[in-house]
């Protein structure tokens, strides 16, 4: 998942207990009060960061999909967005009932839709639900006469999501694009958030190792290389158009294969294959090394591909072929840096 932009208007957050302990529900009848404007970007990023770069996953039923409760939940935010807060109620109750583990612990339940979203490089909307457990100690200090004074309290620690779920409007026939994030309860015994209260399963198709593939690419060669070799942006945009070229124009994907054709240099491609294993370790992404090309994965992924070089604000250079026909200088007069190419007409 990329996310480039995400609004929301209302949140709203009910209490969900352990039910074993009978901890019971407590709805909010109002949406979430933000006296702030800049809590709104807080909430935001608190929301969205753990997704990136997380694996799709897909809601399920073995029998219709659509018994799936909290995948008719978010149907019906998508069809009615004016139903959030009902649907909200709802989503908290089926929470509470598969909150029967001693392990689970109760928190505050939000949940909130995402407008004006760009996803994926897609103009989409979004749900997001997400749950708040652990509450941390935290220092404040303020001024009190000739010195300071400290003072205990207790909160959410913003840089950690304890569990979440982000629901993208796409691909509604599957069971929607899921991303999930559970950093407590992870034992067997109590996966009750994708098991029991989401019931999702990955999308292990071709679509999805393509997809997967496409994005570890672009992360190496635009994230990776530039921190251990002395590589040139054009030397990145060419081996992203080659890469690519590569699913472009072949069925199946093999490592060895890719590697060879596209990536050529050995050292260069022993680095590929060791992020290639951290990659898939530290995202969750399933990276396997042959499967079938999708053609669909290719044409909607090849846009975040970028062969873009962007110069200050005055210029973009659109790169579609041959780095060798753009040579980069310095101008020691002016001391600034230019581009010299080369073509033979002109359109």
């Amino acid at each position: 998942m990329h996310i480039e932009l995400a609004n929301f208007e209302k949140i709203y957050t009910h209490f969900v207990g352990n039910k074993s302990d009978d901890e019971g529900i407590q709805i909010s009848k109002t949406p979430l009060q933000l006296n702030d404007e800049s809590l709104k970007e807080i909430l935001l990023n608190y929301f969205t960061s753990p997704f990136k770069n997380k694996e799709y996953n897909r809601f399920h039923h073995e029998a219709d999909i659509n018994l799936n409760e909290l995948f008719t939940y978010c149907s019906n935010i998508f069809s009615d967005p004016d139903s959030l807060y009902l649907q909200s109620i709802n989503i908290a109750k089926h929470l509470y009932e598969q909150s029967k583990h001693p392990m689970i612990k109760g928190g505050e339940l939000y949940v909130v839709h995402f407008d004006d979203c760009v996803i994926d490089g897609e103009s989409t909307d979004a749900i997001g639900i997400f749950k708040s457990e652990t509450k941390e100690t935290f220092l404040k200090i303020f001024p009190k006469g000739d010195g300071y004074e400290a003072v205990s309290d207790k909160g959410i620690d913003i840089r950690k999501l304890d569990k979440g779920c982000f629901i993208v409007n796409s691909e509604k026939e599957q069971g929607y694009k899921v991303c999930i994030v559970d950093q407590t309860n992870k034992s067997s015994d109590a996966q009750y958030w994708k098991e029991d209260f989401l019931n999702i399963i990955s999308r292990n198709d071709s679509f999805h190792y393509t997809q997967n593939y496409m994005s570890m690419c672009k992360s190496f060669v635009t994230d990776k290389m530039p921190e251990d070799f002395d590589v040139s942006k054009t030397d990145q945009i060419d081996l992203l158009n080659r890469s690519a070229t590569y699913f472009k124009k072949n069925e199946n994907f093999e490592i060895n294969a890719f590697t060879n054709d596209v990536i050529q240099d050995e050292g260069l491609i022993d680095a590929f294959k060791t992020y290639k294993n951290t990659f898939q370790e530290d995202s969750n992404l399933a990276i396997v090394d042959e499967f079938e090309i999708s053609t669909p994965a290719v044409k909607k992924y090849s846009k975040v591909f970028k062969s873009v070089l962007k110069l200050d604000r005055n210029f973009h250079i659109y790169i579609h072929g041959d780095k060798d026909l753009i040579e980069k200088g310095r101008d020691d007069a002016s001391g600034m840096n230019f581009y010299k190419i080369f073509y033979k007409e002109e359109s």
